[in-house]
């Protein structure tokens, strides 16, 4: 459990637990479960310090049941504006560094909401979605645009002595002439085309495995799993996000989330790491993010909680029990 992607899951689910403490702060079973949680292992416990200690709880929750002193209480109003301050400071600091590392790699950077269009060198064409950042790498040989981050949409200068590559993570698309779409989103590299043709390729694969792809073709890569997805959709849906809709077939929920959290402000976090890879599909209305945000985990039984102006949450929703389930509970 050293792997960082391990430690974010468990300090994810940590923050939905104090999350639920703060709905119903006297409820036992809440502590209990926090309790248990905690037990499992020494990575479930350092992720609830680092929780508790940002909610300002450290000490009191898992000791406070066992001692009835004014000083180890809690009230709701206090546990409910000290995580709120809390999560929105995680928030922040979270993009902190990242933010400072790509406005210093990045030559075009865009902000929440904006989408800019520009003119690369050779004359191509780039719309920039939200929060995204890309970086121009030309040469005499060949032109290269690092995506640093987002999601972007290039209409190609045709120069067959001088290719156009788009980069992302470990995947390339070489294009001539052509239109297409290029995104990062929550780990998950897509690419999609307009018109023209695109070899799409990771850096490890052999040129037996690269991706062709033309009008209307699209192909969704997972570096950390090495496994793709492809289709085809009508070419006029590709970078439909430039006229505020989002098409989705078979995408992941944490890669719709991240897509999405681009028109809204602040973080958006998944407390649940098993519904972000659920899939689903749909056209969104960017319009109304939240409501898109909404329809997107609504159907696995999710809800959004906003927790200060910085943070939203998206959690499993808890189902109420009847008396008859709470007697059986409690006699178990």
């Amino acid at each position: 459990m050293n792997d960082e992607t391990d430690g974010r899951q468990l300090f994810l689910e940590a923050a939905d637990l104090a999350i639920r403490l703060q709905n119903d702060p006297a409820n036992p079973v809440s502590v209990e479960t926090i309790r248990n949680w905690v037990a499992r292992s020494p990575h479930h416990a350092a992720a609830w310090t680092r929780v508790a200690e940002i909610h300002g709880m450290t000490g009191k929750i898992l000791a406070g049941q066992r001692t009835q002193s004014t000083d180890s209480k809690l009230s709701r109003r206090n546990l409910l504006m000290g995580g709120a301050a809390g999560l929105a400071a995680v928030a922040v600091g979270s993009w902190a560094v990242p933010l400072a590392l790509l406005h210093a790699r990045a030559d075009h950077i865009t902000t929440t909401a904006e989408i800019r269009r520009i003119t690369l060198p050779d004359g191509s064409m780039a719309t920039l979605g939200p929060d995204t950042a890309i970086a121009t790498l030309y040469s005499d040989s060949q032109r290269m645009i690092e995506l640093l981050a987002g999601m972007a949409f290039f209409e190609v200068a045709p120069n067959p002595h001088r290719p156009f590559m788009v980069s992302a993570g470990p995947v390339t698309a070489r294009a001539l002439g052509t239109a297409c779409d290029v995104s990062q989103d929550a780990g998950f590299i897509s690419v999609s085309v307009s018109h023209g043709m695109v070899e799409a390729r990771a850096d490890d694969a052999l040129p037996a495995q690269i991706t062709r792809l033309s009008a209307g073709d699209w192909v969704t890569l997972d570096p950390a799993s090495h496994l793709q997805k492809r289709g085809t959709r009508d070419a006029d849906q590709v970078a439909a996000w430039r006229e505020g809709l989002i098409v989705a077939e078979q995408e992941t929920v944490s890669a719709m989330v991240a897509k999405i959290a681009r028109w809204l402000p602040g973080r958006v976090m998944l407390a649940d790491p098993s519904l972000g890879r659920r899939e689903v599909s749909g056209v969104f209305d960017l319009g109304d993010p939240g409501r898109a945000l909404e329809a997107v985990v609504s159907p696995f039984g999710a809800k959004l909680r906003t927790v200060g102006p910085l943070m939203t949450i998206i959690s499993p929703v808890r189902k109420k029990m009847g008396k008859k389930q709470k007697k059986t509970q409690i006699r178990s």
